[in-house]
């Protein structure tokens, strides 16, 4: 059995699907065995593959925001998991980036998830995503934001909240978030509240 660390080294070193990238295979992901809450996304965009840092654009810094989280707290490791569906750049097309390439979650996800066992918030971006982590799922994503918030909006409290599902925090989606006002009205409060939550009890 390898550790944790050696599984990374794996990862970060795959060339899986070279000949099928536009550039050069460069896994990006942020992970530790430690990570109390994790964001699956779909796939690093030309500017995380230049910089070698997930999220390093304006979708980024919109999570952060989402979340309530500094940019400190954002890349910490130890808070913070980033496995997006494809650990590398897809290339872009006509309406954007790519899918993310089919052949890196069944060969990395599954072995990096059962070391991360620390995981209380799960974060779903995306159809990529979605498929992925709610395989019987069959709904838009739009309608699977919406079921986040009424499911969180129906419990006591938000102890039994272990995953949402956001739209991409792209630039891309303001008209989404323009024409679903209750997304910033009701569910990112809800989700802050989460965090905050999280970030108490990891300082206690």
């Amino acid at each position: 059995m390898i550790n944790f660390t050696e599984l990374m080294q794996n990862v970060r070193q795959c060339t899986l699907c070279q000949n099928n990238l536009p550039l050069a295979a460069k896994p990006i992901l942020q992970a530790s065995a430690k990570a109390k809450i994790l964001i699956a996304g779909q796939a690093p965009g030309r500017k995380a593959h230049d910089s070698g840092v997930p999220f390093d654009d304006a979708s980024g810094v919109r999570l952060q925001q989402w979340l309530g989280l500094t940019t400190e707290q954002f890349y910490d490791p130890n808070l913070v998991a980033i496995l997006p569906m494809g650990f590398c750049y897809p290339g872009t097309g006509k309406s954007g980036d790519l899918a993310p390439r089919p052949e890196c979650a069944p060969t990395w996800r599954h072995k990096l998830l059962a070391e991360m066992t620390q995981i209380q918030l799960s974060i779903i971006i995306g159809q990529y995503a979605i498929k992925w982590h709610l395989p019987d799922y069959k709904g838009t994503v739009t309608a699977a934001v919406e079921q986040s918030l009424n499911h969180i909006q129906q419990q006591a409290n938000l102890d039994n909240c272990s995953q949402l599902v956001l739209p991409h925090p792209s630039p891309r989606n303001n008209i989404w978030l323009k024409k679903h006002p209750w997304f910033n009205d009701a569910l990112l409060p809800l989700l802050q509240q989460k965090v905050r939550e999280l970030l108490a009890n990891q300082q206690s």
